[in-house]
């Protein structure tokens, strides 16, 4: 009998396989991988009453309050949730309020007429109010799996990697709740009676200053492995550590940031590095094996900590957050430019010496390589890669101090941030880049006649008697000529 049950069973796994091997994924290829369906973790709610928690209307902006009591009294449930409601526990100023609810993303366009539905992945709203924009979701429900696919009106999917490429699969608000990526983003804030329901013990995390994700970590990143460069911008912006069970597998799984698409990672360097905490941030991103994941590149330098162009990613992420605390303007632009500029001059050097190319050749043709090899990675908008370009070209033009020379690259409109950087560039190697930051600092601000005056040293130190003379000569040979 038991002998009898093995064979069946044994039969039923063999065609459990050659139904998986035979069904077609999202592109009609043929797909031997089941996809990792998402498994619900058992959530026990919390109710925090009103009395017990320090979250006021006074706190959420006017706009936020609109639309929640909008889908409140057109009958939907309505919630403030994630980072809104955890930074007002913390005492912090939300930059945004992300309303959930159980309307259909068309059941709110129909409350708001100045509502626009985006996404592809997971439809969302964004209600417009001028410059602000609420952002409201639909209670999302747990993924089925391989199933989704035969009915096109289930709009869910996971590649072989088990990451989510399309999510439109709306559920209740427990589902929801397990859906969300770290416990102290489980929280909802009810506007029909100010509670806040805690699915995942988020208060409790938030006592103990640790990130913690919800559910499997290692099925969690699959989903969507954004969410281990999230946990560390989590730790960096609010001063707390990764639970061991959340980071343990992280540098195991960081490959899998090679399955994002550019575009989106773009916007993730810049949340990550750009907004205060970027020397942390990166640190962090080192230690779990991320940062070299985003810009392989630079994988030599991580290698090598003690090295100077390790050293110059610290000063570049060290002055940015200087600035961002300080509430002077960044671009994206600059901390790019600073971070791949070895690499421009490692491919400058190897085009030179393979190549046989010109060293102006080769710097233009390093500087097109090493922007296309970072760009399949993250893809960096030509607002942004324009600037790039002008500081790396900039650089040896600094170098170039005579006649009109100086005042044309004063004129440029990235001179600013090119000097800037040649500062760093100084600091880190100091020898004959010093003596020329500090040229440059003088001359820039210098009045008519000490310019002339610096130009002229400088001309005493290049011979520059005896290059006007020949100048003179050959202009003369040419009056001369017939």
């Amino acid at each position: 009998m038991a002998e009898g049950e093995t064979i069946i069973s044994g039969m039923i796994k063999k065609i459990k396989q050659a139904f998986r091997e035979s069904e077609p994924n999202l592109n009609g290829e043929i797909s031997g991988d089941d996809s990792v369906v998402f498994e619900p973790t058992t959530l026990e709610p919390q109710l925090i009453a009103r009395a017990d928690h320090q979250i006021s209307r006074k706190d959420i902006s006017d706009n936020a309050l609109k639309v929640l009591y909008r889908l409140h009294n057109g009958g939907y449930q309505a919630y403030l949730v994630g980072g809104c409601v955890r930074d007002l526990l913390l005492g912090m100023k939300p930059k945004d309020f992300d309303v959930v609810t159980d309307a259909t993303p068309e059941q709110i366009k129909g409350l708001f007429r100045n509502c626009r539905l985006i996404g592809r992945r997971f439809r969302l709203a964004h209600i417009v109010f001028g410059r602000d924009i609420i952002e409201v979701a639909t209670f999302r429900g747990h993924h089925l799996g391989k199933d989704t696919q035969t009915d096109k009106k289930t709009p869910g999917h996971q590649n072989q990697d088990g990451q989510l490429i399309r999510d439109n699969v709306f559920g209740s608000i427990e589902e929801d709740a397990q859906r969300r990526d770290f416990s102290f983003n489980a929280m909802y804030y009810n506007i029909a009676d100010y509670a806040i329901t805690d699915f995942a013990n988020g208060m409790e995390a938030l006592n103990e200053h640790e990130i913690r994700i919800i559910g499997d970590p290692e099925t969690r990143y699959r989903e969507d492995p954004v969410r281990m460069l999230r946990a560390v911008r989590f730790a960096a912006k609010l001063n707390m550590k990764i639970e061991h069970h959340t980071a343990r597998i992280i540098p195991e799984l960081a490959p899998l940031l090679a399955n994002i698409p550019p575009a989106r990672l773009f916007e993730e360097i810049s949340k990550l590095l750009l907004s205060g905490n970027g020397l942390k941030t990166f640190h962090l991103l080192h230690e779990y094996k991320l940062f070299g994941q985003l810009f392989p590149q630079l994988i030599s330098v991580l290698n090598n900590p003690q090295g100077s162009e390790f050293r110059m990613l610290e000063l570049v992420l060290t002055n940015t957050d200087k600035r961002v605390n300080s509430g002077l303007r960044i671009t994206p632009a600059f901390f790019y430019a600073a971070s791949l500029w070895c690499c421009v001059e490692e491919r400058t050097q190897l085009h030179i010496m393979e190549g046989g190319l010109p060293s102006h050749d080769a710097f233009n043709l390093a500087i097109t390589d090493v922007l296309h090899r970072q760009m399949q990675r993250i893809m960096i908008p030509k607002r942004f890669t324009t600037p790039i370009r002008d500081i790396w070209y900039l650089q040896p033009r600094l170098a170039k101090r005579m006649g009109r020379r100086a005042y044309v690259a004063m004129e440029h409109p990235r001179f600013r941030a090119a000097y800037d950087f040649l500062l760093i560039r100084a600091e880190i190697a100091g020898g004959d880049l010093t003596e020329l930051a500090q040229w440059w600092t003088e001359f820039q601000d210098a009045n008519p006649n000490l310019q002339k005056k610096l130009q002229a040293d400088i001309r005493k130190q290049e011979g520059g008697e005896t290059r006007r003379y020949r100048g003179r000569a050959r202009k003369n040979n040419r009056n001369e000529s017939p």
